[in-house]
C-alpha cells in the first residue's frame, strides 16, 4: 500500500513539473467561417477560458459573443489545432517558435478580414 501511495506522489510531482505543450487555438463559427486564432503556452486552458467567457456573455470580442448568443455553442468548432512540445534545449526560443506557428495559421485570416473575429 505504501508503494502505491509513493508511486502516486511521484507521478503527481512529475505531472506538476512538466509544462503543457504550447499551441494554437481556433474557435470557428461553422456557418460563417469566421475564426478567432490565438497562440498560448497552455492552449487547453485558453480554450477553457474562451468557452467560459462566451458561456457567461463576457467575451472581449463582441462579434464572436453575438454569434455565440445567436447560434449557440453547437454552431462553433473549438479546437487546439497545433502544438509545440516543450524542448529540453535551453537555447530554443519557445516564444519565437510559437509566434512563427501562429503566423502560419493566421495566413488568410488576418486582423480585420471578413473571416476573422480579430
Amino acid at each position: 500500500m505504501k508503494q502505491a501511495n509513493a508511486r502516486k506522489a511521484e507521478l503527481k510531482t512529475a505531472y506538476k513539473l512538466s509544462p503543457p505543450p504550447a499551441g494554437i487555438v481556433v474557435i470557428r463559427h461553422i456557418a460563417s467561417g469566421r475564426a478567432l486564432i490565438e497562440a498560448s503556452r497552455n492552449p487547453a486552458g485558453l480554450l477553457n477560458r474562451h468557452r467560459f467567457q462566451l458561456g457567461f456573455g463576457q467575451h472581449r470580442y463582441a462579434a464572436l459573443q453575438a454569434d455565440w448568443r445567436r447560434d449557440g455553442a453547437a454552431a462553433f468548432d473549438c479546437a487546439v489545432v497545433a502544438t509545440l512540445e516543450p524542448s529540453s534545449d535551453p537555447a530554443v526560443d519557445a516564444d519565437a517558435e510559437l509566434a512563427a506557428l501562429l503566423a502560419r495559421h493566421l495566413q488568410g485570416c488576418a486582423r480585420g478580414a471578413a473571416n476573422s473575429y480579430l
